[in-house]
């Protein structure tokens, strides 16, 4: 399907180019006065005068063709294209005007430049996308869709030169593109599991763009009707395009889904435009507010938007482009300002303003790419830095490799600052720890009494290095008792080269968690060893709780496999002994083909006890991929409407990711085996110094106190998993009122607070 509609876009496509470039688009107003045809009016008026044509002379050949021989300044008073005009001047003096192309700039740019433009960026985004994802029935639709939206845009220039085949391809893939877009949205509503608020019926809605090709063949053999066809198609066009917009904002204010949001800004904003600033006043008072050529260029951003519409698989991650395009635009907007201010300045008498305005958009345009090209490149370059003095990630390795290994957080400590001192060549450098008990300062350089500012301190963030005076003060490491920090100093001023801080910052996020994990072996240790002095008995009793715990967590897991997959592998043993043994062969391969699909069941059922022990995805697409597949899983298994939305958390502890997608999993597992919900609500949010975790149904509810004293439905095991990371936990249920459940993690919190909340 894929290539045909290629083929078919590239014959009709180029056809339509040719047609467009065939001769300068004028648009000169006439009317008759004694068998004469006189200039009434100018569409570019600037070539008018440039000419020396104005109104009142008289046009007596077009193309070396007698004006009145010319069907189309018979019933319309317009003469569309032309290369070549015979003119008498109002003198009486006879003139002849050649046109070329770049005589009407702004016919060039809007005509011929950006449809050719948008019919190339088109054929690639759809090849792109067909390659990317491919035999899915929405990514099809969405193809054809975004190829004949090109074909419309593309046609208009010839329909605008009466071209008879330019006037029926673009009557035809005018409505076909809206009907092609109703027909991805209702099925993209099935995906999304949404209500779809028309007829499902779609193929009659394909009887729309036959009308309209036949209306213009109509209007073709009839041309007196050509322009009143014309605005019927186009009214056709106004209210479908109408329905559909109201079908997406009443779904969005109905589910207020993040999807139905991003589909109806990828339509509202490309077609309003046309929609409003054209089509509609020139239905109703036969005037424009925008000419087409100008408001059709908002159709360039179809391609783009519904690229980054996100489909069975997020193609792009959009959040990070969005919040990145705002940056871009500032940026290229505001040299764009200024390069159209200087160019006007040293060659404004040379230049129109369409000129300058394209060169303008181009640039403009041209910037933002390049952002986003560099910022690929750079993201790729950042991974192997390198100076004079070398490799920066290999230093940066060895340096955690030789950190590591110590034992004790004094020794990790000078380790660490010989290592900064080695790599950076600097002569004083030093951790300096600020006790908060007794609101002094210690050093790990001996004989060093430097004295900072309380506050100073205070106000370093995590990863944070700022230059005091002649030296570089770095934040390390913070707990309840003290807080330390890096001091790099020189006899002389200093000054760290951009990459030379980076390395420094990772290596500070390296040592701030190796302080971490050496406290906990350290007070393990101790207590271990207080342990071992008090009674040695404690110590067999910790291996034997230990031993207990892995053994029934493996207990458990026999048993589940024991009553699932192991039993339907006995029975496939059994048939298959049964057909060994068979002396009637006749049903043979039947019985065969039903064995096979009763171990494809077997095998689905072991992978999905894998993926519970080992989350997919996890660690190597990240936690928004992984919550991402376990939704779609669990949205085919389930008689519930499940509205969800996940931010995209940056969290320093990455075991937070694990938390949260077991807890995931236990609350939609809930959702699934108890609630009997109708719609189930599930959202991960980022807050200022954590995270948190929303789930509401509208099931059968239950009594919070009998649920939490029964340990059932997973509740204590998520309870455990919440406090283990110093979060709170909030359940609220009644019975028939539904469940309703919210978690809060503040990552880096010291406060302890164990115990589930009920409200």
């Amino acid at each position: 399907m894929f290539w045909r509609a290629i083929s078919l876009y590239l014959a009709i496509g180029l056809f339509l180019l040719y047609v467009n470039y065939s001769g300068p688009f004028l648009n000169i107003g006439l009317k008759e006065e004694d068998g004469q045809w006189v200039i009434t009016d100018f569409y570019y008026k600037e070539w008018a005068m440039d000419q020396n044509i104005s109104t009142g002379d008289i046009v007596v050949n077009v193309n070396d063709t007698p004006i009145e021989d010319l069907e189309n300044v018979k019933y319309l008073s317009t003469i569309l294209s032309a290369h070549d005009l015979t003119i008498i001047k109002q003198n009486g003096e006879k003139v002849n005007v050649r046109i070329h192309h770049f005589d009407i700039p702004q016919q060039f740019y809007y005509l011929l430049v950006m449809p050719a433009c948008y019919y190339f960026i088109t054929l690639i985004i759809t090849t792109y996308l067909y390659f990317k994802q491919k035999n899915t029935k929405l990514i099809n639709l969405l193809i054809l869709f975004m190829l004949t939206v090109s074909i419309a845009y593309v046609s208009s220039g010839a329909s605008g030169r009466l071209n008879s085949a330019g006037i029926i391809i673009n009557r035809g893939s005018m409505l076909l593109c809206l009907v092609l877009l109703l027909h991805f949205l209702r099925n993209y509503y099935t995906f999304l599991k949404t209500n779809w608020l028309l007829s499902n019926n779609i193929k009659l809605f394909y009887s729309l763009p036959v009308i309209a090709m036949i209306l213009g063949c109509i209007g073709i053999i009839y041309p007196s009707s050509h322009n009143l066809l014309s605005n019927v198609v186009l009214a056709i066009f106004f209210i479908f395009l109408i329905i559909i917009l109201s079908i997406l904002l009443l779904s969005y204010f109905k589910y207020k889904s993040p999807q139905l949001k991003m589909l109806l800004n990828s339509i509202m904003i490309p077609f309003l435009p046309f929609l409003f600033l054209y089509a509609f006043p020139n239905i109703l008072f036969h005037r424009y507010i925008l000419s087409a050529e100008i408001s059709a260029l908002f159709l360039l951003l179809i391609p783009f938007s519904f690229i980054f519409t996100q489909l069975a698989e997020r193609l792009f991650d959009i959040e990070y482009h969005i919040t990145r395009l705002r940056y871009y635009v500032i940026f290229s907007l505001l040299f764009t300002v200024w390069f159209t201010v200087g160019l006007y300045w040293i060659a404004g008498k040379y230049l129109t303003m369409a000129v300058v305005s394209g060169v303008s958009f181009f640039t403009f345009v041209s910037l933002v790419v390049l952002f986003y090209i560099k910022e690929k490149v750079d993201y790729r370059k950042r991974k192997i830095l390198f100076s004079t003095k070398g490799d920066y990630i290999h230093q940066l390795y060895t340096a955690v490799d030789r950190i590591g290994k110590t034992i004790k957080i004094d020794e990790l400590l000078k380790k660490f600052a010989q290592e900064v001192s080695l790599h950076l060549e600097l002569e004083d450098v030093f951790v300096l720890t600020y006790d908060y008990g007794i609101h002094q300062f210690t050093s790990t350089a001996e004989g060093k009494r430097l004295s900072f500012n309380p506050i100073v301190i205070e106000d370093l963030k995590l990863g944070e290095i700022r230059k005091i005076d002649k030296v570089y003060i770095a934040f390390l490491h913070q707990d309840a008792h003290c807080k330390r920090a890096l001091v790099l100093g020189h006899n002389n001023s200093i000054h760290l080269k951009e990459e030379e801080l980076l390395w420094l910052e990772l290596l500070l996020l390296y040592v701030n968690n190796f302080i971490e994990n050496t406290k906990m072996v350290e007070e393990l240790l101790e207590e271990l060893k207080h342990m071992k002095q008090a009674d040695d008995s404690h110590l067999p009793w910790l291996n034997k709780l230990l031993w207990l715990r892995f053994e029934e967590e493996k207990y458990q897991l026999a048993q589940e496999l024991h009553d699932t997959n192991l039993q339907e592998q006995l029975h496939i043993a059994r048939e298959v002994d049964a057909l060994v043994n068979a002396k009637n062969t006749a049903e043979i391969q039947e019985k065969l083909a039903n064995i096979h699909k009763q171990m494809v069941a077997s095998l689905h059922d072991l992978r999905t006890y894998c993926e519970n022990l080992k989350p997919p995805l996890l660690d190597t697409l990240g936690l928004n991929a992984a919550l991402e597949k376990l939704i779609r899983k669990v949205t085919e298994r389930a008689n519930f409407m499940l509205l969800y939305t996940i931010d995209r958390l940056y969290l320093e502890d990455e075991r937070m990711n694990l938390m949260i997608y077991r807890l995931f999993q236990e609350l939609l597992n809930n959702a699934l085996k108890h609630s009997y919900a109708r719609t189930v609500e599930i959202h991960l949010q980022e807050t200022d110094d954590g995270f948190e975790i929303f789930y509401k149904d509208d099931g059968v509810g239950c009594n919070v106190d009998d649920i939490i004293i029964a340990e059932s439905m997973g509740i204590r095991g998520m309870q455990e998993r919440v406090k283990a990371f110093n979060g709170q936990f909030y359940i609220d249920s009644q019975i028939n009122e539904g469940m309703s459940i919210r978690i809060t993690v503040k990552e880096g919190s010291d406060t302890l607070d164990y115990d589930a909340h009920s409200g």
